[in-house]
């Protein structure tokens, strides 16, 4: 049977319970002890907490761009629909049929609803070309000195921004 061993010095004595952080030959109150490790979890809670609320916010930002970007695809797909309105409603321009007035109604409520979501038309002429919103594929040459500025003439097909962005530059004419 081994025997217990005790110590030779008070030194050695001191320092058996004292914890690996503690300063040499001093012993720490379990309840120190406790205080020290309640206070490290502590910490640890809180910043898990942080880390999984940036998180959320992350995952929730991610979320609500893609659902941007995905109503922008649908909106430019239903591009070609609005120009064939706009087509069909310069065709009845004149018209007074109850087929031309249901067609103007029906373009005015789809474009109003795209409006609502975000779309908005760029089709104004005479004002400065913008090589950012239009593209110009045709071009009226300036009687005499021109000023160097170049001016919507005429839209030949209407663009769009999508929040802001460009979604589809208006085809135009420029004089200048």
């Amino acid at each position: 049977m081994a025997e217990p061993t005790v110590p030779e010095t008070d030194d050695e004595a001191v320092t058996e319970g004292a914890s690996p952080d503690a300063p040499e030959g001093v012993v720490e109150d379990p309840r120190t002890e406790a205080e020290r490790q309640r206070d490290e979890y502590l910490d640890a809670l809180q910043r898990l907490q942080a880390d999984f609320e940036n998180y959320r916010k992350r995952v929730a930002r991610a979320a609500e761009e893609s659902a941007a970007r995905a109503a922008g695809e649908l909106a430019g797909k239903l591009l070609p629909v609005l120009d064939a309105l706009d087509l069909a409603q310069a065709h009845f321009a004149d018209s007074t049929a109850d087929e031309a007035a249901a067609l103007t109604q029906s373009r005015a409520l789809l474009l109003d609803t795209l409006e609502k979501a975000g779309l908005e038309r760029v089709d104004a002429k005479g004002v400065e070309f913008d090589p950012t919103i239009h593209d110009a594929v045709a071009h009226v040459p300036v009687e005499g000195e021109g000023d160097g500025t170049h001016e919507v003439t005429e839209v030949l097909r209407a663009g769009y921004r999508w929040r802001g962005a460009v979604l589809r530059p208006a085809m135009v004419q420029v004089r200048g």
